[in-house]
C-alpha cells in the first residue's frame, strides 16, 4: 500500500444511502396519487438507463424532475427519510468518516439540498460536497437545475475531479456507471463497486474491487474499521440440504453461503474446507479428528439436528473449533412420529394396511387395542421423553419413565427405579436415550426377555442402542408383537438401496431415519442454528456450545475485542494479562470460563491498540486460536 495521500472520493445514492434519493422523493411527493405505482416504475427505470449510462445523464435528471412535482418543503421530509436510510456499513464505521474527514469527498449526481444535511452527520463539510442544485419556481416548486453545473451533465463527475486536481492517490467508490468510468478516463487510481444496496453488472465489470461494503473497503485499506474481518469473507459451508432459511439468514447477515446437497466422503470434506470457517452439517456427515486437523480455518461445526456424535467433539475443541446443535427444535416432530406410532402398533394398523395393499379384506378387532389405559414405558426422560409423556398421558395412557439421571416427573408420570421394572410392566416400550457409546445394545436379548409378552418396542434414538437380531428373533417367536424402528446401526450417506433384517416383518414398522424431519422442525433448526453461529462470530458468544465453555457478554460499541482459546494451563491467563498491561491496554470487560482441556476469555480494551499486541497474544504459550472480532 502506497505511504502518498490517499484521497477516497464517494457516491452518495446507493452508496452512502441505501437508496435513490429522488425515488424516495417520488414516494413521497406521489403519496396520494392514484397512479402511484406506475408513476414509480417509470422513474426508477429512467435513474437505472442513466446510471447505467443507457440515456445521458441530463436526459435522466429532467424527466425524472418533471413527473415529481415536488416543493421545496419535500426537502426536509426527503432529508429526515434519508438519514433512516444510511447504508448499515457506513453508519457503523462513522469513525472513520470523522478521523480521516479531510480526505473524504462526495462527488454525486445528487443534489446538495439533501446531500450536506446528511454527510454532515459524518463530519464531511459542505465544501467537500460536490453535487448538483435545483431550480425553484416563486411557488418553491422544483422546476429545474443548475444546468451548468458540471455534474448536470454526461460524465460530469470526470470532469468534476479534473477540475478538483486532487493530490495523491484517487479511490473512487459508487455503485454506478458514472463511477466506473473516472478509473476509465484516468482520474480515478482505483475503482471499487459499491454493492451493499444494489448490484449493477456493467459497474462491477468496470471494477478493480467489488466492495459489498465499507468493512471490505476498510479492509483493503488497511483503515480503522467496525468490523476487524470482513463478514463477506467469512465462508459458510451447509452440506445435506440443510433448510434455505439457514442460507437466507447468514447470507443476509453478510457472510458468503456455500449449500450442496448432500454429505461428503472423508477426503472430499478435507478438500472443501481449506477455506472454509463454518461448517453446518445433519446427521451423515462425518467430521473426524482428520478433517479437524486440515482445516486450519474453520471457527464452528454446527449440527443442524439433535446428535453430535458424527463431530469428533474431543478433536474440535483440541483444535479450538466451537460445535453447536439443535438440542431443542424437532423434540415436538419426534413425539408426534411416536405417538403415531404406539397408536399404530396397538391397533395392527401396519399390517391390516399392507393386507389391503395385496388385494385382502380382514376386518377383524383380533390383536387391535386401544391405548388408552395401557402402560407406556419411556427410557430416556428428557426433552422428548418427557413431551411424549405430556401427549401420551392425555390421550389416556399411564406413564412410567426411567432415566439414569434424577428427573422430576411430569403431570401423573411415574419414575421406576431400574429399567428392568420398567420392561416388566410396560405394555409399550418407546426409547428417547443419548448417542453415548456406552448405550450400544442397551436393550438387547436380556432386556427383552424382561418385557411383557407381546408389548411393543418403539425406537427413535440411536440405531445401535438395539441388538437388531435379538429384537428380529422376539418379534419372530411373538415375545414382542410389534416394533417401529426409525434408527439403524448403520445408515447410508445418501438415499438409495438400504438393507435392515427388520426388513418383510409384517409387524414392524420401519422409517429411514425420519423422526425430526418435518417441514416445521426443518425450519426451527434451520432458524435456532444460525442465531448460534451469528452470536459466535458476531460476538464471541458460546452459550450453548456442546464442547465449548459457554460465555456471553453484550456486544461493545466503543471497545475492541479480543477472543482467546488456550489450553487449560496454570498461567496463561497472566501471561495474556502482562501482555495487555505492557501495552497500556484499559481492560473494560474481561471473562474466562473454562472446562478441563480449554479456557476461553473474551478481553474489551477501550482504545487504539498496536499491532503488535496481536502478534504477542497469537504467540502466548498454550494459545490454540486467537482473533480480533471488531
Amino acid at each position: 500500500m502506497s505511504t502518498e495521500k490517499r484521497n477516497f472520493v464517494f457516491d452518495f445514492d446507493s452508496t452512502l444511502t441505501k437508496v435513490e434519493a429522488l425515488d424516495v422523493l417520488a414516494e413521497i411527493t406521489l403519496a396520494n396519487n392514484p397512479q402511484k405505482e406506475e408513476i414509480l416504475e417509470g422513474i426508477t427505470n429512467i435513474t437505472n438507463l442513466g446510471i447505467d449510462g443507457e440515456i445521458s445523464f441530463t436526459e435522466s435528471l429532467e424527466k425524472r424532475i418533471q413527473v415529481l412535482n415536488a416543493k421545496k418543503a419535500d426537502l426536509s421530509i426527503l432529508i429526515d427519510e434519508l438519514k433512516q436510510k444510511v447504508s448499515p456499513s457506513i453508519e457503523r464505521n462513522k469513525e472513520f468518516f470523522e478521523r480521516f474527514s479531510e480526505d473524504i469527498y462526495v462527488i454525486s449526481a445528487g443534489f446538495k439540498e439533501f446531500i450536506d444535511p446528511i454527510v454532515a452527520e459524518y463530519n464531511i463539510p459542505s465544501e467537500r460536497v460536490f453535487a448538483n442544485t435545483f431550480e425553484f419556481d416563486e411557488n418553491e416548486m422544483i422546476v429545474g437545475f443548475d444546468r451548468e453545473n458540471v455534474l448536470s451533465t454526461h460524465n460530469g463527475k470526470i470532469q468534476c475531479l479534473k477540475d478538483l486536481d486532487l493530490k495523491g492517490e484517487i479511490q473512487v467508490i459508487g455503485d454506478g456507471y458514472s463511477d466506473a468510468v473516472t478509473k476509465e478516463a484516468g482520474v480515478a487510481d482505483t475503482f471499487f463497486a459499491y454493492t451493499e444496496n444494489v448490484i449493477r453488472d456493467k459497474t462491477i465489470a468496470s471494477a478493480d474491487h467489488i466492495t459489498p461494503n465499507l468493512d471490505e473497503f476498510l479492509y483493503v485499506n488497511k483503515l480503522p474499521r467496525n468490523i476487524s474481518f470482513p463478514k463477506h469473507r467469512i465462508k459458510i459451508l451447509l452440506l445435506e440440504n440443510v433448510h434455505p432459511d439457514a442460507f437466507t439468514k447468514l447470507s443476509g447477515d453478510g457472510f458468503s453461503v456455500e449449500t450442496v446437497s448432500r454429505s461428503l466422503s472423508e477426503d472430499e470434506l478435507i478438500e472443501k474446507l481449506k477455506d472454509v470457517h463454518v461448517l453446518g452439517i445433519r446427521s451423515k456427515t462425518q467430521v473426524t479428528r482428520r478433517v479437524i486437523e486440515a482445516a486450519e480455518k474453520l471457527m464452528v461445526v454446527s449440527a443442524f439436528c439433535i446428535g453430535t456424535k458424527q463431530i469428533d467433539l474431543e478433536a474440535a475443541k483440541e483444535n479450538g473449533i466451537v460445535v453447536f446443535n439443535a438440542p431443542y427444535s424437532n423434540t415436538r416432530s419426534v413425539v408426534e412420529l411416536a405417538i403415531g406410532e404406539i397408536i399404530m402398533l396397538m391397533r395392527s394398523v401396519f399390517q391390516r394396511s399392507t393386507e389391503l395393499h395385496n388385494g385382502q379384506w380382514n376386518k377383524t378387532a383380533q390383536g387391535s387395542k386401544e391405548v388408552r389405559g395401557k402402560k407406556l414405558g419411556i427410557v430416556g426422560y428428557g426433552n422428548i421423553g418427557k413431551q411424549l409423556s405430556v401427549l401420551a398421558e392425555a390421550l389416556g395412557m399411564d406413564v412410567y419413565y426411567y432415566d439414569v439421571e434424577d428427573k422430576l416427573a411430569l403431570g401423573n408420570a411415574t419414575k421406576v427405579n431400574t429399567l428392568k421394572e420398567l420392561l416388566n410392566l410396560s405394555d409399550v416400550v418407546t426409547l428417547h436415550i443419548d448417542d453415548n457409546a456406552a448405550n450400544k445394545n442397551y436393550i438387547g436379548k436380556e432386556e427383552i426377555a424382561e418385557m411383557k409378552d407381546g408389548a411393543h418396542l418403539v425406537n427413535l434414538s440411536r440405531g445401535f442402542v438395539v441388538d437388531i437380531e435379538a429384537l428380529v428373533g422376539a418379534l419372530e417367536s411373538g415375545k414382542i408383537a410389534g416394533a417401529a424402528v426409525d434408527v439403524y446401526p448403520e445408515e447410508p450417506r445418501k438415499n438409495g438401496e438400504f438393507f435392515t433384517k427388520l426388513k418383510g416383518l409384517n409387524n414392524v414398522i420401519l422409517t429411514p431415519h425420519v423422526g425430526g424431519s418435518t417441514e416445521e422442525a426443518q425450519k426451527d433448526i434451520a432458524d435456532f442454528v444460525p442465531g448460534k453461529i451469528m452470536a459466535y462470530i458476531n460476538s464471541g458468544n458460546t452459550v450453548d456450545a456442546v464442547n465449548f465453555p459457554n460465555i456471553r457478554l453484550p456486544k461493545h460499541d466503543n471497545a475492541h475485542r479480543f477472543l482467546h482459546i488456550h489450553k487449560n494451563v496454570p498461567g496463561v491467563m497472566a501471561k495474556i494479562n502482562k501482555v495487555l498491561a505492557k501495552y497500556e491496554l484499559n481492560i473494560t470487560g474481561q471473562y474466562l470460563s473454562t472446562d478441563e482441556k480449554v479456557g476461553y476469555v473474551i478481553t474489551d480494551v477501550d482504545k487504539e491498540y498496536d499491532q503488535d499486541v496481536v502478534a504477542k497474544l497469537k504467540n502466548v504459550d498454550g494459545t490454540i486460536k486467537f482473533r480480533v472480532l471488531y
